[in-house]
């Protein structure tokens, strides 16, 4: 048996391994850092001339949520100075109506339900104020006057 006499490279081990090696580490790491770094450049604020950082964007709205009120929270206390000064049947009306014209309202709408049929229950007693329960927002404004009553 001849051996030969030029020594034999093991394939795999010269610098295209190196090169592999490398790239696997660096590649995912830089492609982490990319999407991390545009995803905090997207503008979320939906006002195409502000291209201001996320975060920042973020601690905006936070801010102006302390000045003004909620729109649920304006719409339930007109709501209720509502049904104080008409009747329930009114207030529970202008609240489906406020729903079905701002959607974003809807889920709101059990809430505001049902804080209307506690302050029904406090004006009217339990006994009137049920008289006036609607299938507003899944029966909520009798689940109000049930828990104000009960």
């Amino acid at each position: 048996m001849k051996h030969s006499t030029t020594p034999q490279t093991r394939r795999g081990r010269g610098p295209a391994r190196r090169i592999g090696r490398s790239l696997a580490f660096v590649l995912p790491v830089v492609l982490v850092l990319s999407g991390t770094l545009a995803v905090t450049r997207v503008n979320w604020s939906g006002d195409p001339s502000s291209p201001v950082l996320a975060a920042a964007d973020a601690s905006a709205s936070k801010a102006s949520s302390r000045t003004a009120p909620a729109p649920q929270e304006v719409l339930r206390d007109r709501l209720l100075t509502e049904l104080q000064e008409e009747d329930p049947g009114t207030a529970l009306t202008h609240l489906q109506e406020a729903v079905d014209e701002r959607p974003a309202l809807a889920r709101h709408c059990t809430s505001i339900a049902r804080s209307l049929g506690r302050a029904a229950v406090r004006v009217y007693g339990p006994t009137r104020a049920q008289s006036y329960a609607r299938p507003v927002c899944d029966t909520s404004f009798a689940s109000g006057v049930l828990a104000a009553h009960g």
